[in-house]
């Protein structure tokens, strides 16, 4: 069970909005989130309509959020902030509509990903980010979690190789490099390819311009030339189109390359884990040595530079405080041990649903782009088919 079976989300609309602040003038875009309940007997749902205004931060914050309270969850990739891979020459402002609206639509769909997981769908904060404006901005505050996940992300950087590795997670980890490589090489490859033919669009529609302005200088051929022309001008028309919707194909891509980031931040996390149950092996280590070196009679060098005399209850004592020690930490050890057999449960189940439905949506992806040539390729074939019988029309 989960969200989505009893809730609509839309992202339907987007604003753009100033702030002025220190004498600076700040744009940016919110996005209107709609919710409808579908199913009135569903408990965690406060409220049957809502709409909410959020900004792309706020969806960073949900997504931080939710990186670190579901470690071991393949959480969805918000999309691109700025254009990546883009097909150069063409308009990569953040704040052109067509980029603004594949953003929205995007977003969306990050919604929905996030709404139709069995368990995070349920997650109190999630369901006021989608109900309750200042709210959820309060209680985001309130938590500290924008700053954790911060703070969490320099550790990840920051760490070293762990002395053991789960072969797992360095599989799962190398799937995920091998992905994103490939993807990228893909993305950077169809954007010189639509480059190239959306250059040949234009130049081909300059022969319209041209058609025309010839047609007015021949009697015979005129109305064949100027009919050519025409169908000329069409080209850009339809190549312009036809960029748009490659765009958002293109972004189904994208949005798995980004999902190959959240895979290998699910392995950094685990390397987290298992970096501190060797922290506290090696603490359960220094505290047994020093309890031997108690027992055998050794004291430590400040005592022996102030010439400390060590009694016999000082001695009982420091064994006693060592051995509370050495108990809490195997204790912790123990729970740490555990939680790492629950992550790794967790983390693996997740993935494998994750790859189900990513088979699925690449299938689709694929699919829908060679579809798009394909129509492009009749289009250009029907186009020149019209250009050639207009030129047939001319008398002879």
């Amino acid at each position: 069970d989960c969200l989505l079976k009893h809730m609509d989300i839309s992202v339907s609309e987007t604003e753009k909005r100033t702030t002025s602040a220190l004498n600076i003038r700040d744009c940016y875009t919110v996005y209107l989130i709609e919710t409808r309940i579908t199913d009135n007997g569903w408990e965690l749902v406060e409220h049957g309509l809502g709409q909410i205004w959020r900004r792309y931060s706020e969806f960073e914050q949900l997504r931080h959020y939710l990186c670190n309270t579901y470690p071991w969850a393949v959480i969805p990739p918000l999309p691109e902030k700025k254009h990546n891979f883009p097909v150069h020459s063409l308009p990569t402002d953040t704040f052109n509509p067509d980029f603004v609206d594949r953003r929205r639509a995007a977003l969306e769909n990050f919604l929905h990903r996030i709404a139709e997981h069995p368990v995070i769908s349920k997650d109190s904060m999630f369901l006021m980010f989608l109900q309750q404006e200042d709210g959820w901005r309060n209680s985001i505050s309130d938590i500290g979690y924008v700053k954790m996940a911060e703070d969490k992300l320099k550790l990840l950087n920051a760490v070293v190789r762990t002395k053991e590795t789960d072969p797992d997670f360095e599989d799962l980890r190398k799937y995920s490099q091998n992905v994103k490589a490939t993807l990228t090489n893909i993305l950077r490859i169809r954007a010189r390819a639509t480059l190239k033919m959306y250059n040949i669009y234009k130049l081909n529609s300059g022969y319209g311009k041209v058609f025309s302005e010839w047609s007015a200088i021949e009697k015979e051929m005129g109305d064949g030339l100027q009919r050519a022309g025409h169908f000329f001008d069409s080209i850009a028309a339809w190549s312009d189109t036809f960029l748009e919707d490659e765009e958002q194909i293109i972004d189904q891509l994208k949005e798995y390359l980004y999902y190959a980031t959240s895979i290998e931040d699910i392995c950094s996390k685990r390397d987290m884990l298992q970096l501190e149950l060797e922290k506290l092996n090696d603490r359960l280590t220094a505290k047994r040595e020093e309890k031997e070196r108690i027992l055998q009679g050794k004291i430590g060098v400040i005592s022996r530079l102030f010439g400390t005399v060590v009694t016999d209850d000082m001695k009982t004592s420091k064994l006693l405080q060592i051995d509370q020690k050495i108990d809490n930490t195997q204790s912790k050890i123990t729970e740490d041990k555990e939680a790492l057999v629950v992550f790794k449960e967790k983390a693996i189940a997740d993935v494998e649903n994750f790859q189900k439905k990513k088979v699925g949506d690449l299938k689709d992806t694929l699919e829908s782009y060679i579809q798009l040539q394909i129509k492009m390729a009749r289009k250009g074939v029907q186009t020149w088919s019209n250009i050639k019988d207009c030129i047939n029309s001319i008398p002879t």
